[in-house]
Order: C-alpha cells, then sequence, then structure tokens
C-alpha cells in the first residue's frame, strides 16, 4: 500500500459521510463553546480574586498606619475608629445600642409587624412581605437583632446536629445574591423535621443582602434547633465596607442605619464557626489547614477573633491586619502562614515614615508557610488570641487544591491551599468522612475533589450575571449520602439556549475585562513602547500578550483573547497599539491630571472604602480637609508623589456646589457613569 493520505469517508455511503461530517462539526461546536465558556469563567475569577488582594492589601496598610504611628497622630485618628468596634463593653451597654423602645411606627406603615417569641406564621409573612418589595420598619429591625444576639451567645462555637432528630438536613452555600435565593429552598419550610445549615456569606454583591439576613435571623429564633448559621469571611464589618453591604443598609434605613451596622459587626462575631453533622460530616465556610484543630476552635472565643484582624500586642484584636510588635508580620498575598517580627519608624512623620515602608509589599523576610511540625514548635511563643486568629483565618478563607501539601492561598491572599493528603490526615485525626464547604462560585453550582472527601457548594446562582452559573444545595439523610439539586433562579435563564447564554456571559465578561484594561492605559502604553524601539505603534502578538499579562497579573489566555480584544490587527500580524489605546497625552494635555483621575478610575473601590472609613458618621458626606487627607492616604498607599496643591485642586472641582463638603456616592457615581460612556462606545 501506498503511503500517501486515505479519507476513510471516500468509501462510505452519501448519508454515513454525511453523518461523520455533522458529528466532526458538532464536536468542534461544542469545543469552541466550552473554550469560550471556560476562558469567560476565567476572566470573572481572576478579576474577582485581584479586587480581594487589592481588599487585603488596604488592610495591611490601615493596620501598618496604627501598628507604627502613636495614637496622638493626626492621620492615625482618622482611621483609628474602624479599629475599636470590638471594644469591651459590658452586656448592658450593648443592650442600650439594642434599644428600640423609643421608635415608634407610624400608622401609615404598612409592612410587617413582629412581635417576639416569632412564630412560623410571622416568619414566613416577613418572606412574602419581601418578595413583595415591602421594608420592615427598623424598631422591628432592632428588636430581631437583639433577640439574635441573646440566642447566638448561647451557642457553640461549632454546632453539632443529627439526622435521628431531623429526616433530612439541607445545606445551603453563599447566599450574597437576591432573595429569591432563599424562596427554592423554602419550598419546604424549615420544621422540626427539616433542618436547615447555611454555610456564610449572607451579604455583599446583592441589593437584598439585608432582606436575607432578616430572613434567615427569624427563622433561627423560630427554629433554633433546625436552623444552622455558619460564619463566613463576608460577615465582616471592612469588607462589608467594599463590597456594598454598608451602603445598602445607610440607604434603607437612613435614621437607624448607623446602629442597625453597629450591632450587626456585633452579631457577626458570635456567629458559630461551623457545624457537624452525625459526627462525619464537617460545614465549614472556606477550608481547613495543615495545623486546623477543632478542638482549639471549639474553645476559643469567637466573639473576639475577627476573620481578618490580626490581634495586638496586648491580646486584644485591635483590627490591624499586619504584623505587631510581638506576633507573626505578614505579606499582602500571604496573610496568615508567615513569621513575625518588629518594626518601628523613629519618629511619627507621615510622609517619611510611611514612604520608607513597604505596605503594599512584603514586611516580613520570610513569606514561607511553616509545616505542621514547626508551627506546633512555635506556637508556644505566640499569644493564645493570635492562635485562635490563625485558625480562624484559615476556617474562612482558605481554598482546596488538586496538589499536595499546604501552601499560602497567594491568589486571595489570606488563608491556604490545601491538598488531599491535608484532607486525609485531617479527617482521620477528627473521625469524618466528609467536608462541606463553599467560599467559591462554581459553574454547577457544587464540585467534589479530594477523592469525592471535599464538596464545594455554592448556592447564588448568576452571581457573575445572568447565566453564569447555576446555585446548588445538598440534602444529607441519615446515611450522608449528598443528594444534590441545582437551580437556576432567572426564568429568562432557562430560556436561552446553550449558544446564546454562553455568547451572553461571555459580552459581560469582556466588558468588565474592557473596564480593567482601560484603568490601566498608561501603563499599559508605557510598557508598549519598551518593545517598540522604533517608535512605530506597533509590537507583534507574543510582546503584546506577554505586556498585558505583566500589567495586569490577571493570568488570562491573552492570546486566544486577542480576536476579542483587540480589532486593529495590521496585515503583517502585529497589533497597533496606537489605535488600540489612544495616546493620554492627546487626550488631555494636562499629563499629570489625566494619570491623577486614571489612578482614581483604577482604585476607585479602595478610595470608596476608604471614604467610608472616614465618613464615621455614616452621613455619606465628608469635608474637604477630610478628602485631603483620604487622598493623602491613598497616595501613600500607591506610593505616588502627588503634590498637595492637586489635591486641593481636585478636591475643589469635585465640591461642585461649593458647599465645602463632597457627597461620596455622587463622586463614586461620576466614575460609574465614566464605565457607562466607555461601554457605549465600545472603546477601551
Amino acid at each position: 500500500m501506498g503511503c500517501g493520505s486515505f479519507n476513510v469517508t471516500s468509501f462510505l455511503p452519501a448519508a454515513m459521510r454525511a453523518a461523520v461530517l455533522i458529528q466532526r462539526w458538532y464536536r468542534q461546536y461544542v469545543a469552541r463553546t466550552e473554550m469560550r465558556r471556560r476562558y469567560t469563567w476565567h476572566i470573572f475569577q481572576s478579576i474577582e480574586y485581584s479586587g480581594e488582594q487589592a481588599q487585603i492589601k488596604l488592610y495591611n496598610f490601615l493596620g501598618y498606619l496604627m501598628d507604627n504611628f502613636t495614637p496622638s497622630c493626626n492621620e492615625r485618628n482618622l482611621i483609628s475608629h474602624i479599629f475599636r468596634e470590638n471594644e469591651v463593653c459590658r452586656d448592658a451597654e450593648w443592650e442600650r445600642y439594642f434599644c428600640y423602645q423609643n421608635i415608634e411606627v407610624p400608622e401609615i406603615y404598612s409592612g410587617p409587624h413582629l412581635t417576639f417569641p416569632m412564630t412560623l406564621e410571622q416568619a414566613v409573612g416577613l418572606v412574602e412581605a419581601f418578595r413583595n418589595k415591602k421594608q420592615l420598619h427598623s424598631r422591628y429591625v432592632l428588636q430581631l437583632l437583639l433577640e439574635t444576639w441573646k440566642l447566638l451567645r448561647m451557642l457553640p462555637n461549632i454546632s453539632r446536629i443529627s439526622t435521628c432528630h431531623s429526616k433530612e438536613i439541607t445545606i445551603c452555600g453563599e447566599t450574597k445574591e437576591k432573595q429569591r435565593f432563599l424562596i427554592p429552598v423554602f419550598n419546604g419550610m424549615p420544621s422540626l423535621e427539616k433542618a436547615y445549615v447555611f454555610n456564610g456569606d449572607f451579604v455583599d454583591r446583592g441589593r437584598d443582602s439585608i432582606e436575607i439576613l432578616l430572613i434567615l435571623f427569624s427563622f433561627l429564633l423560630v427554629y433554633p434547633s433546625e436552623v444552622h448559621l455558619n460564619r463566613g469571611n463576608h460577615e465582616d464589618h471592612i469588607v462589608n465596607l467594599r463590597y456594598g453591604f454598608t451602603k445598602e443598609v445607610l440607604m434603607k434605613y437612613k435614621m437607624h442605619g448607623k446602629r442597625i451596622l453597629k450591632l450587626l459587626q456585633k452579631i457577626f462575631s458570635w456567629l458559630p464557626l461551623a457545624t457537624v453533622i452525625d459526627q462525619k460530616v464537617l460545614v465549614l465556610h472556606g477550608g481547613i489547614s495543615d495545623t486546623t484543630d477543632l478542638g482549639l476552635l471549639t474553645r476559643l472565643d469567637r466573639h473576639n477573633v475577627s476573620s481578618r484582624r490580626a490581634p495586638s500586642r496586648s491580646g486584644r484584636d485591635r483590627g490591624g491586619p499586619t504584623a505587631s510588635t510581638t506576633a507573626r508580620c505578614r505579606t499582602s498575598t500571604s496573610a496568615s502562614r508567615t513569621t513575625w517580627r518588629s518594626w518601628r519608624p523613629a519618629g511619627d512623620s507621615w510622609s517619611s515614615a510611611l514612604r520608607s515602608a513597604p505596605p503594599t509589599k512584603t514586611i516580613c523576610a520570610r513569606p514561607l508557610t511553616p509545616s505542621r511540625a514547626t508551627r506546633s514548635k512555635t506556637s508556644g511563643n505566640l499569644p493564645a488570641l493570635v492562635l485562635s486568629w490563625l485558625q480562624v483565618l484559615d476556617l474562612l478563607w482558605s481554598d482546596p487544591m488538586p496538589q499536595e501539601g499546604c501552601v499560602p492561598n497567594e491568589v486571595r491572599g489570606g488563608g491556604c491551599y490545601w491538598g488531599p493528603d491535608v484532607t486525609e490526615d485531617f479527617l482521620n485525626r477528627h473521625n469524618l468522612q466528609l467536608i462541606i464547604r463553599s467560599h467559591e462560585c462554581k459553574q454547577e453550582g457544587y464540585e467534589f475533589c479530594h477523592n469525592r472527601k471535599v464538596l464545594t457548594l455554592f448556592s447564588a446562582s448568576n452571581y457573575y450575571d445572568v447565566g453564569s452559573n447555576r446555585g446548588a444545595y445538598v440534602k444529607l439523610g441519615p446515611d450522608l449520602v449528598p443528594y444534590m439539586v441545582q437551580y437556576q433562579a432567572s426564568s429568562m435563564t432557562r430560556e436561552l439556549t446553550v449558544r446564546q447564554s454562553v455568547g451572553r456571559t461571555e459580552r459581560s465578561a469582556l466588558k468588565v475585562l474592557r473596564e480593567q484594561l482601560f484603568a490601566h492605559k498608561s501603563d499599559l502604553i508605557c510598557a508598549f513602547r519598551k518593545f517598540d524601539k522604533d517608535n512605530t505603534g506597533r509590537v507583534s502578538l507574543n510582546d503584546w500578550a506577554s505586556v498585558v499579562e505583566s500589567v495586569m497579573h490577571l493570568d488570562l489566555p491573552w492570546r486566544m483573547l486577542r480576536c476579542q480584544l483587540v480589532t486593529c490587527k495590521t496585515s503583517d500580524g502585529m497589533v497597533d497599539y496606537q489605535e488600540w489605546f489612544h495616546d493620554p497625552a492627546e487626550l488631555n494635555p494636562d499629563g499629570q491630571t489625566f494619570l491623577l483621575l486614571e489612578t482614581l478610575y483604577r482604585h476607585r473601590s479602595t478610595l470608596e472604602t476608604i471614604f467610608r472609613i472616614v465618613d464615621t458618621d455614616n452621613s455619606g458626606f465628608i469635608s474637604l480637609e477630610d478628602f485631603r487627607q483620604t487622598w493623602k492616604l491613598l497616595s501613600v498607599y500607591l506610593k505616588m508623589e502627588i503634590t498637595d496643591e492637586a489635591i486641593s485642586d481636585l478636591a475643589i472641582t469635585i465640591d461642585s456646589n461649593h458647599d465645602g463638603s463632597i457627597d461620596i456616592d455622587e463622586f463614586m457615581e461620576a466614575f460609574r457613569l465614566t464605565d457607562r460612556k466607555n461601554q457605549n462606545t465600545g472603546k477601551t
């Protein structure tokens, strides 16, 4: 026989050849669709985790200020109030915060009325009222929070429940979506025979977080032995400042919102850390590490331990996320697994001391993960509260990985990645058979790993966009075999074909990515010019992909995304970056002003977080002087040299009505209008 090419289809009947061609086309179509689905998902997750890294860096920076400046320093006083949220107060003092008797409910109020102790009918009525867009009066909110606080203080750190008392137990993952998520779950309302475990992250990234929280608290009060709430990493005051829950509460409860937020901080600190079912299944929010010890977690004072704030020298939780003078120092990407040392600048000079330090980089020389044996040896040198904090940090922030071992979670900036060997060792030590955790969005709503001994459960469908993912929850009976239930909250998604759903999600992901690229325009152009020695305005595709990744740090398949992002490719395969990005000098003759505004746009989430911190009375307004101090914080955090004159000019420009104060919402709305403008023009 010859060695030439051989086409088997030429010997097949016409119908068979057509079937083979259709099958080949269909396989290629499915492969392309799956490829688009995967890189779309990768875009969403990379940008989400990059935001979490920025949040952790801000934590480290603010904590660094608290560690290295005296209480008399003006700049320190600007942010010190956020670290006093866990100050020791007598129960009687807290009950005064909860006081609701002096709040009257007007006759025109048409929302639900609550009496205590709550009944099942009232809890169901609350669900129906929220479904009909009614709001619970602040008097009842405060009363509900008071009763919840009293109950939570009586609960152990780790709840232990049994299927012997309930025919089935339903475990729900993250609920940070609209309240309609609770409707399919509560088709069978909690009862003496139907227990529920909600696995943290009840708030943020949604418009109905407070309603979800109030519904969960209501059913907790009605069925305290059948409804169980675990703490998540978003049950945290500073995280709420960045991701929307604080703003939501203040918008809905303008008069008493500040009190409600204060009380919620306290309630969050009393939420149990985990749940054990039949002494065999552990339900927790994030995960474990090679040093997780359920015995220690059972004994610690959970209300004194925050998920992101390292304990101070005195042993109290002062809220700072960086190293204290006797505790472990940390990096912006490895918050829980580094060594500790002390550092203190000479004097309290705002500019010189801060600019000499690396608050957004490493403040410690050894960002390595200590082994279980090493941490056991050094644990005697660490305060008890530090050890407790490390346990909680790993519990709320960690993620599983396919490789063996336990390494710092550099993607999120907190907790660790743990492998199947760590899972096996942990389960054997504690005589368990399964870990159910949340903390990660999964496209199908759930995912097994580590030989099906770890189940990730995510219950909020359409998390990134309509059609981006399903939600799921799991039911456990006496046999402890997981029965998965998937759902899609939006009827629109159910009506879309696979192609339409993938296309819609892909467009949304690319829109978000273009916004990120726009925010780094100057850095990208500067990096392109290093490869463009002859100033032709063009670079090769390889150089283009390399530059974009070096600036964005998103670990995306840029060569694959080039067709969606770059339309100005030349005939010789080069990328015309000048056409892709207009030169900033052409856009604005004042280069420094443009760079200042671009920096504000890029770090708008961090800026809004700092604004909310500075706005101590939660009024939504800050003075011009506070704005100047805020920008000083941000400029030092970003290591930018911005003159006081430039900051003052910017403050005066933003104060459009010249009343001496800046409306935070109006200021941030300018960035959202810019986002919409860029989306409409279709340019990056």
